[in-house]
């Protein structure tokens, strides 16, 4: 590594969430984007070098631990590694109950670990979590503690996540969602050692190509409901998002860590409330 090496922006999912933090945050720095896709990886690679970003690829697997630990060697060869944002991810209507553990709940943990051998002192991370996260929760203690401290190789043994145990894949992702929310504030933990801080942003219905799946599949009359429940009265974008990822990347949030910032425009209230309630 080069001793006057560019600070290192890891951007793992290239969707509308990644593409809108990486122009953010990249500035002057090389965005290194990771995606399962490599043909989503070069679209939104050739965007970000178009507005005169430096970007490199790599295709990456988050359900798969060598993988993840390779891109985060990949990374740190590259330079400091300063952020970490970590977006990607599968919804219910995309997937089995399986598929989203292994990428949204599993994947993410290994991410967590992986990165937090090679952040750089003073970096920061963030997760893309959801509001799904909150819906349900708080579980009782004990699944709590057990999303929060079971070794990450270890997850999917535990009783209550397997799939028989799950049903639906609208469980399969709020309980994936909340371990993103307790596996960050553990997580803190260990990226504290090497001087860095780990954050969780978890947004409502954020129109992208992801939400256009939800918002046209089966469920598209609640979530019809929840725009109009919702105080906002609209759902959010990524800029929106992009913007609150950026202030806890960024010095202003230098004592927030093992946080969990819900940005839903009221849904979760509606729904503590009762103004809204799930199907």
């Amino acid at each position: 590594m080069s001793r006057d090496a560019r600070e290192v922006v890891v951007v793992i999912g290239s969707g509308s969430i990644g593409l809108a933090i990486a122009r953010r945050v990249g500035a002057g720095r090389t965005v290194l984007l990771a995606d399962y896709s490599d043909k989503a990886a070069q679209a939104t690679a050739e965007r970000l070098r178009g507005e005169g970003h430096d970007v490199t690829i790599r295709v990456t697997d988050v359900s798969d631990r060598d993988a993840v630990e390779a891109l985060a060697d990949a990374s740190a060869a590259l330079g400091p590694v300063t952020q970490v944002v970590h977006t990607a991810g599968v919804s219910p209507t995309q997937a089995s109950v399986e598929r989203i553990l292994r990428v949204d709940l599993v994947g993410t943990a290994m991410v967590l670990d992986a990165f937090a051998r090679v952040v750089a002192p003073g970096g920061a991370g963030i997760v893309i979590a959801s509001m799904a996260g909150h819906r349900e929760s708080p579980y009782a203690p004990e699944i709590e503690h057990a999303l929060a401290t079971t070794d990450t190789a270890s997850l999917l043994e535990l009783p209550f996540l397997q799939p028989d145990q799950v049903g639906s894949t609208v469980h399969a992702y709020a309980l994936s969602k909340r371990a993103n929310s307790l596996r960050v504030q553990t997580a803190a933990v260990a990226w504290g050692r090497r001087g860095a801080r780990v954050n969780a942003v978890s947004p409502g219905v954020i129109v992208t190509p992801l939400a256009r799946d939800e918002l046209s599949g089966p469920r598209k009359e609640w979530f019809e409901q929840v725009r109009k429940a919702s105080a906002a009265g609209r759902f959010g974008t990524p800029d929106e998002v992009a913007d609150a990822a950026a202030f806890l990347l960024g010095r202003q949030a230098g004592f927030i860590t093992g946080a969990d910032l819900l940005m839903d425009g009221g849904v979760t209230a509606a729904l503590r409330t009762g103004e809204l309630t799930i199907p």
